[in-house]
C-alpha cells in the first residue's frame, strides 16, 4: 500500500466515523440511547488515533514540514476535514511517491527520524505491530481517562 493510499483510506475512514459519532449523538440525545455514543465514540476514537499515526508516518515519509503534519493530525478534530485536506495534499503532489526504504543524497535522509522510518519500513510486520499496539495502548489510556466532557456529558 502506497503512502497516498494509506492516507486516503484513513482520511475517508475518519470522515465516515464522524458520521457514526454524529448519528450516535442524535440517538443518545434524541432517543435516550446512551450506549450509542459509547459504541460510536469508541469506533471514531480508534480510527482517529489510526489516522493520526498514519498522518505522522506519511508526513515523515513525504518530508512534510512539521506544520503540515500538525495540520493533517488536527484536521481530524474538525468533522469531515480529513477528506478535503487529502484532496488538497494529493492535488499538490504531497502524497506522490512510494515509501522511502533506501537512503538518498537528500540532506534530510541523515536525520534520526528518517533513519528510524527506513528501519521500520524494512520491517513492515514490526511496523504494523508497533502501530497497532501503540494505537491500542493510547486508546486504552483514553478509555480509562474517560470521554471528553466527562461520562455524564
Amino acid at each position: 500500500m502506497s503512502p497516498k493510499r494509506l492516507f486516503r483510506s484513513l482520511a475517508v475512514a475518519e470522515a465516515v466515523t464522524w458520521t457514526i459519532l454524529i448519528v450516535a449523538m442524535i440517538l443518545k440525545y434524541g432517543a435516550g440511547l446512551d450506549a450509542a455514543v459509547l459504541v460510536g465514540g469508541s469506533i471514531h476514537g480508534l480510527v482517529f488515533l489510526a489516522y493520526a499515526f498514519a498522518a505522522v508516518l506519511v508526513g515523515v515519509n513525504q518530508r512534510w514540514r512539521l506544520g503540515i503534519i500538525a495540520v493533517a493530525v488536527l484536521a481530524a478534530v474538525v468533522p469531515y476535514a480529513t477528506v478535503p485536506l487529502e484532496l488538497r495534499l494529493a492535488g499538490r503532489g504531497r502524497l506522490d511517491g512510494e515509501w522511502r526504504r533506501e537512503r538518498t543524497e537528500h540532506p534530510l535522509d541523515a536525520r534520526v527520524v528518517d533513519r528510524l522510518l527506513r528501519w521500520f519500513l524494512a520491517r513492515p510486520a514490526l511496523l504494523t505491530a508497533v502501530a497497532v499496539l501503540g494505537v491500542a495502548a493510547v486508546f486504552a489510556v483514553l478509555l480509562i481517562v474517560g470521554p471528553p466532557g466527562g461520562r455524564e456529558a
